[in-house]
């Protein structure tokens, strides 16, 4: 079949707008099950008249189209970051493309059956790669984009995201495939079944898992509040720590009683930088205590900015800052706090970082590139195991997750493996505005529910505070932009998903098969010189 030149861009253009629908709309990701058939059509092309056209004609066509899909997904980070954005649109679309040349790469010296099965698992392992690594950005990895459609991934909780993405990528081919036989009057009725089949039959297995999963009664009375105030005129100065702290606890206030078992504050919701080792000094702590004097069984999870300075002899990290009057270091973070009626207080420190808000990439390399964002400057330090919140009244494990961690279905799962029976979402969303980012960051929180079957409480200082259920239900969703107050009963839950116990082993298998399909087509190329 001819492709003239402006059809070749169109059908690339088409692709990736298929493929940004459900970022600019959640609930649309059963697009993503045929979004990649226009671009497949033109790598199909330039293979097929591959001693007219040089690889790189396919490089800069892919790249058009995942270049669209980046733009049309995440055009709403420029409202917290011009440059963010723009490196993630333009960054993110290179290794995309670089990834989808390859598997082009890979036909042409092996053949199309191992070509079609490498784009398949380079896809898989280079997604996992960007989950791991210092410059990952796994915001539109496919299996993300099916978050609006929790009807359709159940097995989730077997597979992760990536079993999405296999899902994805697995029928675009088929697919494919089919419509070419039909076009070449060769038998495709083989190909379309086969293509129906794997399309359904996993949709079959998860409507199945969502109609007969029944979550054990273990309940915990939650109340979630969101104060709402304006991170860019409000928070960082516009209102002083203390009285942004009164409106919370006002707000909280109105929905605590007697029975409740945790109240949830979000993201940063205690301002001022605070140092851990002095905590029960500081009026905030004196606040929560005082307050929940009222509420004796009540624990309060919270965000808060906190410092903590290095002892004589302890091992500095590389995100370590040096006090400007005196030789020593402290390092500035992200952190969540446990308070409960006792003296006893828990830390955690967000350690799954935002690049170029929360971290410069290779700290230990590039961290002399300092930025000054939010009162802080160069990287956010971090620890490195996930900690589980008990307090002494109450055996059930809690899962403090801040904002930008919840991308990251293995990372979540760390928690439930260290014991978490519930899971709290808490974040600030207001950098984005009025936009699709704070709708699919809710949105993948009904994904971390089914992974790992846990119950979550979120609460978004100026997104969309909720509840998610086990089957990754969204219930009793706040109002974009407006400070609220909710209360339910979550259930907490002990078992462990196949999913929480392995992780992201899609990703690993596919990164060893990626590897050794490279090697493969290194070494017939050189046979054949």
């Amino acid at each position: 079949m001819e492709l003239k030149r402006y059809q070749r861009i169109l059908l690339s253009l088409i692709s990736g707008v298929l493929i940004s629908l459900p970022w600019l709309h959640v609930g649309m990701g059963y697009f993503l099950l045929f979004a990649f058939v226009p671009l497949l059509f033109v790598e199909d092309y330039i293979y097929e008249n591959r001693k007219k056209y040089s690889s790189l004609k396919l490089f800069n066509l892919s790249y058009l189209g995942i270049f669209t899909w980046n733009v049309l997904a995440q055009w709403w980070i420029s409202y917290a970051t011009l440059f963010g954005a723009i490196a993630a649109m333009f960054i993110n679309a290179f290794f995309v493309t670089i990834v989808f040349w390859i598997f082009h790469l890979i036909r042409r010296s092996s053949g199309t059956r191992i070509g079609y099965l490498s784009f398949v698992v380079l896809w898989l392992a280079f997604e996992y790669v960007h989950l791991n690594w210092e410059l990952s950005w796994p915001w539109i990895m496919l299996g993300h984009g099916l978050s609006g459609n929790i009807h359709l991934v159940q097995w989730y909780e077997y597979t992760g995201s990536q079993g999405g993405t296999l899902w994805i990528l697995v029928s675009n081919l088929l697919i494919f495939i089919s419509i070419k036989s039909f076009i070449t009057n060769k038998k495709y009725k083989i190909q379309l079944s086969q293509s129906l089949a794997f399309i359904i039959i996993p949709i079959v297995i998860s409507l199945s898992i969502f109609y007969s999963y029944v979550e054990k009664e273990n309940p915990r009375n939650i109340v979630v509040v969101q104060p709402n105030i304006d991170p860019y005129n409000d928070k960082f100065g516009g209102i002083s720590p203390a009285a942004q702290l009164k409106m919370l606890l006002e707000l909280a206030k109105t929905k605590t009683n007697s029975k409740t078992d945790f109240i949830v504050g979000p993201e940063t919701a205690l301002v001022r930088n605070l140092w851990e080792e002095k905590l029960h000094e500081t009026p905030e702590y004196y606040d929560l205590k005082k307050f929940l004097q009222s509420y004796p069984k009540a624990k309060f999870v919270i965000g808060l900015s906190s410092l903590r300075e290095y002892r004589n002899g302890e091992e500095i990290s590389a995100t370590a800052r040096k006090f400007y009057d005196a030789d020593k270091y402290y390092d500035s973070y992200n952190t969540a706090m446990l308070v409960d009626t006792t003296l006893n207080i828990q830390l955690y420190h967000k350690s799954q970082l935002v690049i170029g808000v929360e971290k410069i990439p290779f700290p230990s390399v590039l961290g002399s590139l300092a930025l000054d964002l939010g009162g802080t400057v160069g990287s956010l330090g971090t620890q490195k195991e996930r900690t589980v919140f008990k307090s002494l009244d109450d055996t059930v494990g809690v899962a403090p997750v801040i904002c930008y961690e919840s991308v990251y279905g293995e990372f979540v799962s760390d928690y439930v493996k260290n014991g978490a029976d519930l899971i709290f979402i808490i974040t600030n969303d207001g950098w984005w505005e009025d936009t699709p980012g704070y709708k699919h960051h809710l949105s993948y929180a009904s994904l971390r529910a089914i992974e790992t079957r846990r119950s979550i409480a979120r609460s978004a200082n100026t997104g969309i505070s909720c509840f998610v259920n086990q089957r990754g239900e969204i219930l009793q969703a706040t109002n974009w932009w407006t400070p609220d107050v909710i209360s339910g009963v979550i259930n907490a839950n002990s078992e462990i998903t196949f999913y929480t116990k392995n992780g992201d082993y899609i990703g690993r298998i596919a990164g060893f098969v990626a590897i050794l399909l490279i090697v493969i087509s290194f070494v017939k190329k050189l046979m054949r010189k």
